[in-house]
C-alpha cells in the first residue's frame, strides 16, 4: 500500500519524545523516582521470563534457532532491548528483544500458522502465570510482616511499621502491574505484537493476505493510537481491572 520504506529511526524519535515527557512529568512528582527506581525489578523480570518463554515454545516444537542464539535463558542480558526498556521504564510501554524463529524447522505436528501462534502466546501467558505467582508471594508477605493493604483504583496504600517491608511489597506490586501490563499489550491484535500472530491461524485467508501486505499500516496505527492516548484509555482499564481482581481474588483467598 505504501511505497516506500518506514525509517524505524522515525519511530524512535517520536516515542522518544513521549518518553522525555513522561521524564518530565516524574520530575514533578514526589516519590516519583524511588517508585520508578522500584520497577526496574519488574521490568527485567517481566522482558526476561516473556521472551524466554517464547524460546522455549519455539525449542519444544522443533526449532533451535533460539538455543543456537542464547535465547533459550532467563539471563536478562540476552533479552533487554535499550529502547524497548528505556520506553517501558518512561513511556509506559516498550519491549524486549525479539526471539528469531524458523517455523519450518517445527518438527511437531503442527502447522506454520498454529506453531507460531503457540510461540507468540507463549509469552503473554507467562506473564499472567508471573502474576499469579507473585500475587501469592505477596499474600504471604503481607501475613507474615502483619502488614495493612489498601488498593484503591491504581493507587496502593501501606501501613508497615518497617520502611524495607513497605519497599518489598511496593515492588512485588509493580512486578505484578507490570507483567499483566506486558501481557495484556502484547495480545494487542496489531502487528508486530503478539496478538496478531495468535489470532492469524483463526482468520480467513484474503485477510491474512491483507494482514501481511500491509503491515506498515498497523505501525502507523499503533503509534497514533499511543500518541493520541487512545490506547491507553483503552488498555489502561482492562490492566487495573484485572490488577485490582486478581489482588482481591488473592486477599479472599489468604483471608487479608
Amino acid at each position: 500500500m505504501f511505497g516506500f520504506n518506514f525509517d524505524k529511526r522515525i519511530l524512535y524519535i517520536i516515542i522518544g519524545i513521549l518518553a522525555l515527557r513522561r521524564i518530565a512529568a516524574y520530575s514533578t512528582q514526589e516519590g516519583a523516582l524511588l517508585g520508578l527506581l522500584l520497577t526496574i525489578p519488574g521490568l527485567l523480570i517481566a522482558i526476561s521470563f516473556h521472551e524466554f518463554a517464547h524460546a522455549y515454545a519455539a525449542d519444544k516444537l522443533g526449532d533451535d534457532t533460539p538455543r543456537r542464539q542464547g535465547r533459550l535463558t532467563l539471563n536478562p542480558m540476552a533479552h533487554l532491548d535499550p529502547v524497548g526498556c528505556f520506553l517501558l521504564l518512561f513511556a509506559g510501554f516498550g519491549w524486549g528483544k525479539p526471539v528469531m524463529v524458523n517455523p519450518n524447522n517445527y518438527t511437531r505436528k503442527t502447522t506454520l500458522e498454529k506453531g507460531d501462534a503457540l510461540v507468540s502466546i507463549a509469552g503473554p501467558l507467562m506473564n499472567f502465570f508471573l502474576a499469579i505467582l507473585f500475587t501469592i508471594i505477596l499474600c504471604l508477605t503481607l501475613m507474615y510482616t502483619n502488614t495493612n493493604i489498601n488498593i484503591i483504583g491504581s493507587a496502593m496504600y501501606i501501613s508497615s511499621s518497617s520502611e524495607m517491608t513497605q519497599i518489598i511489597i511496593e515492588t512485588i506490586f509493580y512486578i505484578i502491574s507490570i507483567n499483566i501490563g506486558l501481557g495484556v499489550f502484547n495480545l494487542l491484535p496489531l502487528p508486530p505484537l503478539d496478538g496478531s500472530k495468535v489470532i492469524r491461524p483463526l482468520l480467513p485467508y484474503n485477510v491474512k493476505t491483507w494482514f501481511a501486505k500491509n503491515e506498515i499500516v498497523f505501525y502507523i496505527i499503533f503509534l497514533v493510537l499511543w500518541m493520541t492516548g487512545i490506547a491507553g484509555m483503552i488498555i489502561s482499564p482492562i490492566i487495573s481491572t484485572l490488577n485490582t481482581g486478581l489482588l482481591n481474588l488473592g486477599f479472599s483467598i489468604f483471608g487479608i
